[in-house]
């Protein structure tokens, strides 16, 4: 059975420890820990060491989404700090200035496809660079970006076809023509599940689907009924 759980911005922007507790009453033992704000990851990798983890079985990362380029390697040493515990970090690409200091992450990086705001990392060809700059590094799909960028999901296919061995994390939501993630609708659920059939059972899936703690399980199971577990032959990297 494919793992599904949430990132802590989706229930509780700016408080990981809310949104942890509302996953433990929800049983819920796969999260993202979010800091896509750039403020909000030293509070996080400081306060994260207090708390106790042992109810989650998969602990991801995610890495602020902006910031000034003189800040990265201040943020790429607090990440380091929470990838040293065995946890993964999500990036978007367009916010790595400096490659060489993200390289010692290696598979522990994922790197993210964009939504069509950014100007990298939307495409195949654009995410070729990146991997190229950081061969070691995984990738984390985001089902909504790539159904934004191309709703026929031509290109979702190219990157799950493409990207596949390096797939790490799924991240699964709506997300409007304005680039806001939004509960999951009849029309995404159908369109991710044309993906089904090519994603690994063993990959995790988080969803970034803003609800409220009433909605967690009814989102996870809307997610489980467009991205179903199934049996595949194709080689990914171990969560």
């Amino acid at each position: 059975m494919r793992p599904i759980g949430f990132s802590t911005g989706a229930l509780a922007k700016g408080d990981f420890r809310r949104a942890l507790r509302v996953l433990r009453e929800a049983k819920v033992s796969v999260v993202e820990l979010s800091a896509l704000r750039w403020w909000e990851l030293e509070p996080l990798a400081k306060g994260i060491v207090a708390e106790d983890l042992s109810d989650f079985s998969y602990i991801a990362v995610h890495a602020p989404s902006r910031y000034e380029r003189d800040a990265e390697r201040t943020i790429v040493s607090q990440l380091m700090s929470l990838a040293d515990r065995g946890w993964p970090v999500v990036a978007h690409p367009d916010t790595i200035f400096d490659f060489g200091l993200w390289k010692p992450f290696r598979d522990m990086l994922l790197v993210e496809n964009m939504d069509m705001r950014k100007h990298v990392g939307r495409t195949v060809t654009e995410l070729d660079r990146i991997f190229a700059s950081l061969p070691d590094a995984s990738f984390c799909f985001d089902v909504g970006h790539a159904r934004q960028v191309d709703p026929t999901m031509s290109e979702a296919l190219r990157l799950l076809s493409s990207f596949v061995s390096r797939l790490r994390q799924l991240h699964v939501s709506e997300v409007s023509s304005a680039s806001h993630h939004e509960r999951l609708t009849m029309a995404s659920t159908l369109a991710f599940g044309k993906l089904s059939p090519f994603i690994p059972e063993n990959v995790p899936l988080i969803l970034e689907s803003p609800v409220g703690a009433a909605d967690v399980l009814w989102e996870m199971r809307a997610a489980a009924d467009a991205l179903p577990s199934r049996v595949s032959h194709v080689e990914t990297r171990a969560p």
